[in-house]
């Protein structure tokens, strides 16, 4: 076996193992399984474990049905040009997703990829806008990266500029504001995904 041959081989097992990963991150995004998503697809689950694995290359014949499956273009599976778009384990910035937002100015970037156990936010909340006051499963935490920010805990409030951080249970009642003439963006960690995330009372989630 020459060295030739065995790059050549190293090159082709990454780039299904890219490839494999892009899928998975795909299905993840849309909430599919792979049993739900290989009924769509019409292909068999084994199959399918094996291409997101990058132990089966991705063939043209199930690609088109997988792509429609996930309503994607099918070179959104292959390309690898430029920053991939969908990853199991980095985000672009480019490729950042914005998560829904009941209060006026405030806006949340999802910074984690699918796969992750964790969902990392960067948090933007405007001058003069506020949360509502909310619980959930799970913990968080928060670091302040520029502004100021007022944070409300299960009933006490606490002044926060650049470099603070805090950290608390979810189920604690909490809100937050801003009440300068500044931007604050804050890096925002919670245990829970997004959409797991609710509501208690009558204030609505940020």
């Amino acid at each position: 076996m020459t060295a030739d041959y065995i790059a050549r081989s190293a090159e082709v097992s990454e780039a299904d193992i890219l490839i494999g990963r892009r899928l998975r991150a795909l299905r993840l995004e849309k909430g599919l399984s792979l049993a739900e998503l290989s009924g769509r697809a019409g292909i068999s689950v084994g199959a399918l474990s094996q291409i997101e694995r990058g132990l089966s290359s991705l063939r043209v014949k199930v690609m088109w049905p997988l792509a429609a499956a996930l309503s994607v273009e099918p070179e959104e599976l292959v390309s690898d040009g430029g920053e991939p778009r969908h990853d199991l384990y980095c985000v672009p910035a480019s490729a950042r997703k914005t998560l829904p937002v009941y209060s006026e100015g405030i806006s949340k970037s999802l910074l984690s990829p699918p796969s992750a156990a964790l969902t990392g936010m960067l948090v933007v909340v405007e001058p003069g806008a506020t949360s509502g006051s909310y619980t959930h499963a799970g913990h968080e935490f928060g670091y302040i990266v520029s502004g100021q920010l007022i944070l409300w805990i299960d009933g006490v409030h606490y002044r926060l500029g650049k470099g603070d951080s805090f950290a608390f249970r979810s189920c604690l009642d909490h809100s937050f504001s801003n009440n300068t003439q500044d931007i604050a963006e804050i890096l925002w960690v919670n245990t829970s995904k997004p959409e797991k995330d609710h509501e208690r009372g009558t204030t609505s989630q940020a």
